[in-house]
């Protein structure tokens, strides 16, 4: 085939995105935008990245930093383990690479949260290193451009297809080439859709594009259907603010914090809650004696996706008097939660009643 990059290059210099990580393209900047843009969107990775430079500017910063303000400035973006990898990645590079990311492959590969695709990013990117960036995007771009309908979630699939992208990278611009690509990916040779063909700068050498194909690449093996669980959710205020529990620190939104919450139950009624509630220690109202009569308020259903379970979650909200907070919880208070206290956003739709904004 002939060599793709003169065309991909040219195309991407006219139209890629101005981004911040591209106009300032140091290793910390490329590394974070690269971890905050896994499984998330550069619309909605954006805000995040550029607040979180300002509060940490250096690896340094990002290695001091305290759990829970490094939660909070996390808090919407999923996917935990991401952050707390990059802080374990940050102590690393202080103590043995003196606050400075590696400018080596394998070196950038055995840190904490960066795999093959981050550290060829990093490594061409902001080093200039000619190694590959394989990312879904490219994997989708080279499926279609060879016409090849291998499954590219086999590990000797995307061997090969690395080793096509290792083929068509100029040894000198091999951080472009690989940004090309994912832009590429991302603008043009889209995924769930129709391939825009008609401003693909490779499309006259595009394989699938001349089979007529492109919808039905690349193949990859469908997921496993998620697991559904019913997650029963108490909101509880008092005169000191909202209770909150704090998630273990392993598993699933490890060490955050979150409502009252029972995986895996449903309360058929606010009694039965209540109660619950009496057992780990707090002392709720009557749920028929709250706001001068009414019953115990149900909290809208919610619905949360994560990777492998979804989420289906529904309860009631209690008034409580003023009391000490049970083991692993703490009251809240509007500004607390505001500016303290990271909630995922799985619990958005109740967040957003605890700071009466709905």
């Amino acid at each position: 085939m002939e060599h793709i990059a003169p065309a991909l290059l040219a195309w991407f210099y006219q139209n890629k995105r101005v981004l911040p990580f591209r106009t300032d393209p140091s290793p910390y900047h490329v590394w974070l935008s690269e971890i905050m843009l896994q499984q998330t969107r550069v619309s909605a990775a954006m805000p995040y990245y550029e607040r979180f430079l300002a509060q940490l500017p250096t690896i340094a910063d990002l290695a001091a930093c305290p759990e829970e303000k490094l939660h909070k400035l996390w808090e919407g973006l999923g996917y935990y383990s991401r952050v707390r990898n990059l802080q374990k990645a940050a102590r690393i590079v202080c103590e043995q690479y003196g606050g400075e990311l590696p400018a080596d492959y394998e070196a950038l590969r055995g840190l904490p949260g960066i795999g093959d695709y981050t550290a060829g990013a990093i490594a061409s990117i902001s080093f200039g290193i000619p190694v590959p960036a394989v990312d879904g995007n490219v994997l989708r771009v080279f499926a279609r451009l060879y016409n090849d309908d291998g499954n590219i979630t086999d590990p000797a699939v995307k061997r090969k297809f690395t080793q096509w992208v290792v083929q068509h990278q100029p040894p000198d611009t091999p951080g472009d080439y690989n940004e090309a690509l994912m832009e590429l990916g991302a603008l043009v040779c889209l995924p769930n859709g129709t391939p825009l063909c008609a401003q693909c700068p490779l499309a006259h050498l595009c394989g699938a594009h001349a089979a007529g194909t492109a919808l039905t690449l690349p193949v990859k093996t469908k997921p496993k259907p998620r697991r559904v669980e019913q997650v029963a959710v108490a909101l509880v205020k008092s005169p000191q603010g909202w209770l909150l529990q704090r998630r273990g620190e392993t598993g699933l939104l490890a060490g955050l914090w979150q409502p009252v919450l029972w995986p895996e139950t449903v309360f058929e009624t606010a009694d039965a809650m209540q109660q619950a509630l009496a057992e780990l220690g707090v002392q709720t109202a009557a749920p028929f004696a709250l706001r001068g009569g009414s019953a115990a308020q149900p909290l809208p259903a919610a619905k949360h996706i994560f990777s492998h379970v979804e989420w289906q979650m529904a309860g009631w909200r209690f008034d409580a008097p003023a009391q000490p907070a049970p083991a692993g919880c703490v009251w809240a208070d509007e500004q607390q939660l505001q500016a303290e206290y990271a909630l995922p956003g799985a619990f958005k739709v109740y967040k957003k009643l605890m700071l009466n904004k709905e």
